[in-house]
């Protein structure tokens, strides 16, 4: 009994027809496909199938032979896949998490870093919010996250990638938008589109910088995420504080404006860091080849900029 044999009869059992099972599934001609058939019925020693008017039918020995054929064939397929893998080894892997958009910015460059190990490892990357992204550190499935210093993670360890301010968001034909920068009090006349808690982080410098220039500002719309929040800027004509990293998403009927320093102190503008978290009991030795390149990535990101 070869395996083809065990092939045209499972083609035949599901196709119900020796003519569509030769075209369709086998690619032979009918008159071999039916010699095939026959032959391994003598093998077997009993009709497997019959004909009706209604096609081809199993007869109760193909019934109970049909089972066994089809587990023989996926344990073949199984054989030869187990064969397959160790031939080739499973490649590393390392698991990148990214704050949802800041692959735009970081993904191209990490993959330059590791450039080298490329054709050893398999990378896969995830976008999330920041605390999900903590979650996932945790848990053991990422490696490495670009997110916010998310706090009381004392197993996490946190490194600084950059620092970005926070720029006005608004429609382009916005009268603030005529300005070059916005002083923060503007902002209190505003319907005022503020971060939900599905970022703390960020959530937590745009109250910080709220509260330092006294604006008591109620928000009339609380966003989930950039995309919503710069929806809900063009459709309801307000604005919101956002990451410099938002431009990667703004429409052509919305625009940016920074901050103007305002106060005795004039102090800088608001800002929130972009860090890399990883677990601190992570022995990777792929996250340690990147933490050691880390340094070189950034500088070339920030000469790019200027």
């Amino acid at each position: 009994m070869e395996l083809r044999h065990l092939r045209y009869f499972v083609a035949v059992a599901e196709e119900g027809s020796f003519t569509v099972a030769a075209e369709r599934r086998l690619h032979t001609a009918q008159p071999s496909l039916s010699r095939q058939i026959r032959d391994l019925e003598y093998e077997v020693g009993t009709p497997l199938l019959s004909r009706s008017a209604r096609g081809v039918e199993l007869t109760a020995a193909g019934k109970a032979f049909l089972d066994h054929a089809r587990l023989a064939l996926s344990q073949v397929e199984a054989a030869g896949e187990a064969a397959r893998r160790a031939a080739t080894p499973a490649k590393t892997t390392f698991a990148l998490g990214f704050l949802t958009g800041q692959e735009i910015d970081w993904l191209a460059e990490v993959m330059r870093t590791l450039r080298d190990e490329l054709p050893l490892i398999e990378v896969t990357v995830q976008s999330q919010y920041s605390p999900s992204l903590a979650d996932a550190l945790l848990r053991g499935k990422l490696d490495l996250a670009f997110m916010r210093r998310e706090p009381n993670m004392p197993d996490l360890a946190f490194k600084l990638v950059t620092r970005e301010p926070l720029l006005v968001v608004l429609r382009s034909d916005h009268a603030l938008a005529a300005r070059k920068s916005i002083d923060p009090r503007a902002l209190a006349k505003e319907n005022f589109v503020q971060v939900s808690n599905t970022a703390p982080a960020l959530r937590a410098v745009i109250d910080s910088y709220l509260k330092h220039h006294r604006l008591a500002i109620t928000p009339v719309h609380e966003a989930d995420n950039l995309a919503m929040a710069i929806s809900l800027v063009a459709s309801t004509r307000g604005v919101a504080l956002l990451p410099v990293y938002a431009l990667n998403f703004l429409p052509a009927s919305v625009v940016s404006r920074p901050l103007k320093s305002v106060g005795p102190s004039k102090g800088e503008a608001p800002a929130i860091d972009l860090v890399v978290g990883y677990h601190k009991a992570n022995a990777s030795p792929l996250l340690k080849l990147f933490l050691s390149r880390m340094d070189e990535m950034v500088a070339r990101v920030a000469q790019r900029a200027h």
